[in-house]
């Protein structure tokens, strides 16, 4: 029998959700992991800014839609789901949970 183990998330404060305005981007490490935070169409999304491909920074790139394109080789993302969805990349980006609270956008690792 195998016992299903539950953690809790942390959430840290990051910034004021007005101070991220629509179509921008924050940089930011929690933990010693380099993250990135988009502000897109009204909601707050985070990943983790290290391509799986070569572990260059990933935040930098361009957006197309709900896709990051790494700066460095291509490798394309979704950001609401980590997925991998193009070469030379094959591994999944991690993605961080993020909540509005009193005014403050917090990210969950």
């Amino acid at each position: 029998m195998s016992e299903e183990m539950i953690y809790d998330t942390k959430y840290f404060r990051i910034a004021k959700a007005a101070d991220v305005p629509n179509g921008e981007r924050l940089f930011f490490e929690l933990e010693g992991k380099p993250i990135v935070l988009f502000s897109l169409n009204g909601e707050y999304l985070a990943i983790e800014d290290q391509c799986t491909h070569d572990s260059g920074p990933v935040g930098e790139g361009e957006l197309d839609g709900e896709q990051i394109i790494c700066p460095r080789h291509g490798a394309r993302f979704d950001i609401r789901t980590g997925k991998v969805l193009s070469f030379p990349a094959v591994t999944d980006i991690k993605v961080y949970k993020v909540r509005v609270k009193d005014e403050y956008l917090e990210v969950g690792i």
